[in-house]
């Protein structure tokens, strides 16, 4: 997994609640497709119209958003299914972070273990972000600091797990977390072992 420090980039307005996984990436293509071909599926029934050409009134065909690192949005982003394809998709297509009021539970969990960022803001904040990156200027997202900043609008701190923060710092999924602390394991079974002999019964 990708680590994350820091990202600057142009951030997309996306300004719509419940957008569902379906919406991100529809089940027709991941059935179809493999990882590192999702990219053009991205919002495919938003992206495109229906004689298959750009939509031109989607934020993420219109410059600079084409090239996003940043996506901003409302409530309940990632709600539906589980599928950790929408997540590919999203970071397939270039993003790094999301900033929204609410997540789906685990698209939330599933961004953590792909190296996307999913930021949760007040709407009052995202609203402010929304207007300054509709302006052209860029949003820089500190995750060392836990600060994301506009020129417009400053620094505006926001919460984030600090165990899940250290492992999108390093570039660590749960296995790999796991790995790190193999030392850690191994001193606790070789001590319980001694406690509790019965537990782990000779093999043969």
């Amino acid at each position: 997994m990708k680590a994350f420090s820091v990202c600057e980039a142009h951030a997309a307005p996306l300004m719509r609640d419940n957008i569902d996984t379906d919406l991100i990436v529809r089940i027709e293509r991941i059935a179809q497709l493999k990882r590192g071909e999702f990219a053009p599926w991205a919002f495919e029934a938003w992206r495109y119209l229906p004689d298959a050409t750009e939509n031109p009134d989607f934020v993420l065909n219109k410059e600079p958003f084409r090239r996003a690192g940043i996506l901003i949005s409302g409530a309940n982003f990632g709600c539906g299914s589980s599928r950790e394809m929408a997540v590919w998709a999203l970071e397939e297509f270039g993003l790094c972070c999301i900033v929204a009021e609410s997540y789906g539970d685990i698209f939330f969990n599933n961004c953590l273990q792909n190296g996307l960022l999913p930021i949760t803001l007040d709407r009052a904040q995202i609203d402010a972000l929304a207007k300054s990156a509709l302006s052209g200027s860029l949003v820089k997202v500190d995750l060392r600091t836990c600060i994301i900043s506009t020129e417009a609008t400053g620094d505006i701190a926001f919460a984030f797990p600090e165990t899940q923060r250290q492992a999108l710092l390093l570039g660590q999924d749960d296995i790999q977390q796991t790995l790190a602390i193999g030392q850690r394991i191994d001193a606790f079974q070789q001590q319980d072992r001694q406690t509790r002999p019965w537990a782990y019964p000779a093999a043969g």
